[in-house]
């Protein structure tokens, strides 16, 4: 259910403005008024805010499957709810993190981490932070499965703030996190020219290393799988980072060295 929910959130269609933006800020204005006139503390968000705690916290996630469906209604009153529900929202989703699962023959029982994870990457700018707490927390750094879900709900919420987190990510020791890194950072292509030339050397300077690694030693295995983990996300952020398209890093290499001091966001 909350897969067919997230798919129909995520396709809905910004609503169009028609008043001129004759001054900096307004759209930004325009946003904050819009939620302030949004009903706020409501009660009915309160009572499903508790009915995820009471499944939550049932012992060993006897009630995971009950608290995920609870985690999808939660997900439909974020978009209709006041700045004071947002963030009551966003919060009692975080603290579903704080429960224990223990793990068992390497199998972490996460259903209801990964639907909390998946409902927060569509509640920025108020689950910014509380994503980034969970982003290599001890109780939860194992679960590289969690963990790549983490952080690519962290970059759906385009948060700005949270660039540097994930462009640190890149050079993380685990090529799932540095994939999932890469694949985060594609969606902060709206950044102006200069940010976005931040973020695409890191990723280039990362999949260029990794390169020469195989290539140094084709029987190298392990270099060729980390290699073979971040090649397709790095490559496809860096295509919609600068509008471009390269496969080989190489060849990203020579095209970034001909156009890193130009303004990407000015037309030929």
């Amino acid at each position: 259910m909350i897969c067919t929910l997230l798919l129909c959130f995520a396709s809905q269609p910004l609503a169009s403005i028609s008043t001129p933006i004759s001054a900096p800020g307004f759209l930004g204005r325009l946003v904050q008024d819009d939620e302030d006139e949004k009903p706020d503390k409501r009660p009915e968000v309160k009572e499903i805010l508790g009915r995820l705690k009471d499944h939550a916290t049932a012992r060993l996630g006897k009630e995971d499957t009950e608290a995920v469906a609870v985690v999808d209604e939660l997900l439909a009153e974020f978009p209709k709810s006041g700045l004071k529900d947002r963030a009551s929202i966003a919060k009692g989703l975080s603290d579903c993190f704080k429960q224990k699962r223990p793990e068992k023959d390497g199998v972490f029982p996460n259903k209801l981490f990964i639907a909390s994870a998946v409902a927060m990457g569509h509640m920025g700018p108020e689950s910014a932070k509380l994503l980034q707490g969970w982003i290599g927390h001890k109780t939860h750094r194992k679960d590289l499965t969690l963990q790549r879900q983490l952080i690519l709900a962290l970059g759906k919420t385009k948060d700005v703030k949270s660039v540097k987190t994930l462009t640190d990510l890149i050079t993380d020791k685990d090529p799932p996190i540095q994939g999932a890194a890469a694949e985060a950072l594609g969606n902060f292509v709206h950044l102006k020219s200069k940010e976005r030339k931040k973020i695409f050397e890191e990723i280039l300077k990362t999949l260029t290393s990794a390169r020469n690694s195989v290539d140094s030693d084709p029987l190298d295995t392990i270099a060729r799988q980390a290699y073979d983990a971040i090649a397709a996300p790095m490559i496809t952020t860096l295509q919609d980072l600068s509008g471009h398209d390269e496969r080989k890093p190489s060849e990203w290499r020579r095209w970034w060295n001909k156009n890193k001091k130009k303004d990407w966001d000015k037309e030929d």
